[in-house]
């Protein structure tokens, strides 16, 4: 059983748990895939989320509490401190306020540094802020220019489930526009991901803003908007010549 405690001893308590089982293995089978590094304790996932289930079983624990842990949790920038924070803050969704928005961007500030924190954040905790009107889009304006890049990179990946739910679709290319000319890799990728799934709504208009951009924005946006399109279809949207 796991006595009360403050956030600053649960914290401790999970470096504890981690470093004793972590594994070199676990560590090198998944470091190809982050090409900004993977900064890993190499605790499987079972270990991981039989832990959660411990913790979670005390219902004594307040989103507070939570909160409070996970910003001790994310500043590390191990990955399973990370993995550990999403999963508390997800069980808490009923709780979303604008308040928690806000500390979920701070996370971006001090120590989300990978696509798959990043993306799990998009699409399981920043998708339901979005689709339950808790914040608007609005709220992501800022996001398009920060300095961490995969903050940059989530403004897209959190619209994609919101963009499913709408029918308004002209409104996310034009909030997507000032993020067209981005240098690095992972926010093209972003946003070659939004416009593919877009484009499965909306072809048409999703067409005409990629054909808007062609000559000017990354070719990987495009390597991954038109992914699911026919050989021919792609042929359009190849730069000009000239």
């Amino acid at each position: 059983m796991i006595n009360k405690f403050t956030a600053q001893e649960l914290f401790n308590q999970t470096k504890d748990y981690f470093l004793a089982n972590e594994n070199p293995d676990i560590v090198k089978k998944y470091s190809k895939y982050f090409k900004t590094g993977y900064d890993a304790y190499g605790v499987s996932q079972d270990l991981l989320q039989s832990y959660y289930k411990e913790i979670i079983a005390d219902t004594g624990l307040t989103l507070d509490f939570y909160l409070e842990t996970c910003r001790l949790l994310v500043e590390t920038g191990k990955y399973e401190d990370t993995n550990l924070a999403c999963l508390f803050v997800k069980k808490h969704s009923k709780q979303y306020s604008p308040a928690i928005f806000e500390e979920i961007s701070h996370w971006f500030d001090i120590g989300i540094n990978n696509w798959a924190h990043t993306d799990y954040i998009c699409g399981e905790i920043l998708s339901v802020f979005l689709i339950k009107s808790i914040v608007s889009l609005d709220s992501f304006a800022q996001w398009r220019f920060a300095k961490n890049s995969f903050k940059r990179r989530a403004v897209p990946v959190a619209m994609i489930k919101l963009m499913k739910t709408s029918k308004n679709y002209r409104q996310y290319y034009e909030f997507i526009e000032p993020m067209m000319l981005d240098p690095v890799r992972e926010v093209q990728q972003g946003l070659g991901w939004f416009l593919r799934e877009v484009w499965k709504k909306n072809p048409l208009e999703t067409e005409e803003f990629l054909l808007k951009w062609k000559n000017r924005a990354p070719r990987l946006i495009y390597q991954y908007a038109t992914e699911k399109m026919s050989k021919e279809q792609k042929e359009r949207f190849r730069r000009d010549k000239s």
